[in-house]
């Protein structure tokens, strides 16, 4: 593996569900401390690294949401089974029969995500979406074995897919879990290592947010402690490349970056917009445009902080988000890395100010 494989294998296998992003965080900031000048928190767990250039102005925020999708203990039934709730947004055909690491005072425990199975179910009842209050995790029930006192697991722990980092056939190609937004994670501590020995004319912020996957929480935080001039957030596309429309799709593997043009919760800023399609053009890097209209990402409280925030999301696309494995392409993840590398050398102060004036 080189050097990226390692980080994206590292920082995808670690556990890091909404509110549980410490693991995260300590790799975010063993990395980072080689090439930025401070690192401060604020209180719930998101955090900014600071690279100064030729400028204290503008700053420009560099963002990647810290957590994953997973779950939480909720209770447990009298035989021991685990009931869980979900971190995020989770398809009950997703979860069923996979594979979940409970992660506990003691240690790791694995468990499967169990139901009635289909034989025993009436059969308009096997053509319903199982809803996730209706399954279990079994991390081998047994009578008279009290998995609490032997196992440590307690309500509150939290529970993460068990899935490995894996280079495919296709050696392009990557599978993992929580690329949605490790991934991200990994593009904000790269772009900052390849500004080490680079003049740029600004300060650069190289940021991790605490639960997005929930709301949003950690970016609001996060944005009024950084107090940016402009940002960029990075979170992963959409790919729809799969049947039955396959490759006709325009947000696919090997596109290039996603640029968002809306989400839910934000328009981005139109001049920076058009900077980055600009950018991307001019260095010949592949890109496409698209949009969200059922979620939203960091962006939405990061563009109303304070007086407001130039905002845009660029991200890889990736196939078969919020599931145990998703599947990303090397050079679409390499080309985010150029594109925003790129945009932040033509962010100074004159730049900047043309995003807002009148």
């Amino acid at each position: 593996m080189d050097a990226t494989e390692l980080l994206l294998k590292e920082i995808t296998e670690a556990n890091g569900v909404s509110g549980y992003e410490d693991e995260i965080r300590k790799i975010m900031k063993r990395e980072l401390a080689k090439y930025v000048d401070e690192i401060k928190y604020d209180k719930i767990g998101s955090f900014f690294s600071a690279k100064k250039g030729t400028g204290d102005s503008p700053r420009v925020m560099v963002v990647g949401h810290m957590d994953e999708i997973g779950f939480m203990v909720k209770e447990f039934t009298k035989e021991g089974y685990i009931k869980f709730l979900p971190l995020g947004g989770w398809w009950g055909h997703v979860a069923l029969g996979q594979r979940m690491r409970i992660i506990t005072s003691k240690g790791p425990v694995i468990g499967v995500v169990g139901s009635k199975p289909p034989h025993l179910l009436p059969q308009e009842d096997r053509k319903k979406v199982l809803e996730i209050q209706d399954m279990f995790i079994d991390v081998g029930v047994q009578e008279k074995y009290d998995v609490r006192k032997k196992l440590g697991i307690k309500v509150g722990d939290p529970i993460i897919p068990d899935s490995r980092f894996t280079i495919m056939g296709n050696d392009k190609m990557y599978l993992s879990k929580a690329f949605d937004n490790r991934v991200a994670c990994a593009i904000v501590i790269e772009v900052l290592k390849k500004l080490k020995n680079v003049k740029h004319p600004n300060t650069v912020l190289g940021c991790g947010s605490v639960q997005e996957e929930v709301g949003l929480r950690g970016a609001q935080t996060l944005a009024h402690l950084a107090d940016p001039d402009v940002c960029i957030v990075v979170d992963v596309g959409i790919a729809q490349d799969i049947p039955p429309d396959g490759f006709d799709k325009t947000e696919k593997i090997g596109a290039g970056p996603a640029v968002l043009i809306y989400d839910a919760r934000m328009i981005p800023n139109l001049q920076l917009r058009d900077l980055v399609v600009a950018t991307a053009e001019e260095k010949k890097i592949p890109f496409h445009l698209t949009s969200m209209a059922g979620g939203a990402t960091d962006g939405g409280p990061i563009h109303l902080s304070r007086l407001g925030v130039p905002s845009i999301v660029i991200g890889p696309p990736v196939r078969y988000i919020h599931s145990h494995n998703g599947i990303l392409n090397r050079n679409d993840y390499d080309n985010t890395v150029r594109l925003v590398f790129e945009v932040i050398k033509k962010l100074d102060k004159k730049k900047v100010a043309t995003f807002t004036e009148a």
